[in-house]
């Protein structure tokens, strides 16, 4: 992987529902990406190469799994194929919109290897409800990952 997608920036939605995603990360994003449900009543992005990685994988799952299925209509379904503008805006569908429940106030977090965006409100509600889990996290937690 080429790039890491890190940090936090605070973007505006336009009356269009455009967002601009963060400068940095243009280049890393101008072929294209897809925009798809995330978790917590959030919206993914995700460079192509990466979501077609993370398809070919969903696909692998047996056709006569009900749940595999299930997770494949869902996530096809609300996925969304978006080239970046010249200003490195994308448009959010409303179904998108609707769904992570968007205002203006929008916050885009780097997940390593995608982007979030979430609403600036609902943003802020989720740090304050897992900062203490965050700063209780010891170094036991995190060899079981490592």
């Amino acid at each position: 992987m080429s790039v890491r997608f890190v940090g936090t920036y605070t973007p505006k939605l336009d009356d269009k529902g455009r967002l601009t995603l963060p400068a940095k990360f243009r280049d890393a994003l101008a072929g294209g990406v897809m925009v798809t449900r995330g978790q917590d009543r959030s919206l993914s992005v995700y460079r192509a190469e990466e979501f077609d990685a993370i398809a070919e994988r969903t696909m692998a799952a047996s056709r006569n799994d009900p749940e595999a299925r299930a997770f494949q209509r869902v996530l096809f379904a609300n996925t969304d194929e978006q080239r970046p503008d010249g200003q490195g805006r994308v448009t959010l569908s409303a179904d998108h919109r609707t769904y992570a429940d968007l205002s203006k106030e929008c916050v885009v977090i780097g997940a390593f290897d995608h982007l979030e965006i979430w609403d600036a409100t609902a943003w802020r509600t989720y740090q304050d409800e897992h900062e203490e889990n965050f700063s209780t996290a010891g170094s036991a937690s995190l060899d079981s990952v490592l």
